[in-house]
Order: C-alpha cells, then sequence, then structure tokens
C-alpha cells in the first residue's frame, strides 16, 4: 500500500503529472516571450524608440512580460498601436483584451493577458519611470531598438 495515498492513485503519477505541468509552464512562458518579441517587431516597424522588453513573471503576476517604447508625437503612438494590434491579430489571430488612453495617445496600453504593452510619450515614460519600478526584472535584449530600426533578435 506504500505506492498509494488516498483515492487509490499511485504515487509516480502524481510526479508524471508534475512533471507535465512543468512542460507546459515552460512552453507557455515561450509562447508569451514570441508574443511579445512579435509586438517589438510591429513596433519597430512604425518607428518607436527605446523599446524595452521585461520579463515579469518571476517579480509580478500581473503578465509574463512587458514591452515599453516611446512614440513621438500622438499620432505615431496612436500609429504604433494600431501596427501592433496588425500585427498581433494577423499573426497571433489575438485582440487585447484591455486597450486603454487610444483617444488620448500621450500612454497607450494594451493588455494581451501574457503580455502588456506601454506606449508612451517621452514625457509621460520620464515621469512615470516604469523601468525603475521594474529593475529587478530580467530584460530581453533587442537590437538597434533606440534608433528605432534593427531586428529583433
Amino acid at each position: 500500500m506504500s505506492d498509494y495515498f488516498q483515492g487509490n492513485f499511485p504515487l509516480q503519477s502524481v510526479s508524471e503529472i508534475k512533471s507535465a505541468l512543468r512542460g507546459l509552464e515552460a512552453e507557455a512562458k515561450e509562447v508569451s516571450k514570441d508574443l511579445a518579441l512579435t509586438i517589438a517587431e510591429a513596433a519597430l516597424d512604425r518607428k518607436a524608440g527605446d523599446i524595452l522588453v521585461l520579463g515579469v513573471a518571476d517579480v509580478s503576476y500581473l503578465a509574463d512580460y512587458f514591452v515599453m517604447m516611446t512614440g513621438y508625437s500622438r499620432v505615431q503612438v496612436r500609429a504604433i498601436a494600431d501596427a501592433i494590434e496588425a500585427r498581433v491579430e494577423s499573426d497571433w489571430q489575438r485582440r487585447p483584451l484591455q486597450i486603454e488612453g487610444k483617444a488620448d495617445s500621450s500612454w497607450v496600453l494594451l493588455d494581451y493577458g501574457e503580455v502588456i504593452v506601454h506606449i508612451m510619450m517621452p514625457t509621460e515614460r520620464e515621469f512615470y519611470n516604469l523601468e525603475a519600478f521594474w529593475v529587478h526584472a530580467e530584460r530581453i535584449s533587442l537590437a538597434n531598438s533606440d534608433e528605432g530600426g534593427g531586428k529583433v533578435k
């Protein structure tokens, strides 16, 4: 009876289930990262500046990744948001769960669940300084993102 616990399930099946769950969790994190990188590429196409991808899964329950970027005019902020929405919808068949700030366009937030996107004007980005708040998060490197060109690694 030592191989069983209450409910007559073999103990080895518990370890197999835990192993399978760890595998699914790793797979989900990889999908989240790919989504974040797709978002960064769409932002690069619209010349977003200072793009930063943060892996926040280990320091927050809000999301797996934050993608932050700067738009230098309200029109550009809206264009970046539209480009991200279009790319994610075409590549991933997903729409944001929530969109905030698009009418004002000084700070647009796109919430895709496991990835949250912040598109900010320089004044808002400097004032709120989200990078400092999430300093313990893993930074995912991008090539030439501060010039608004280049490709995601």
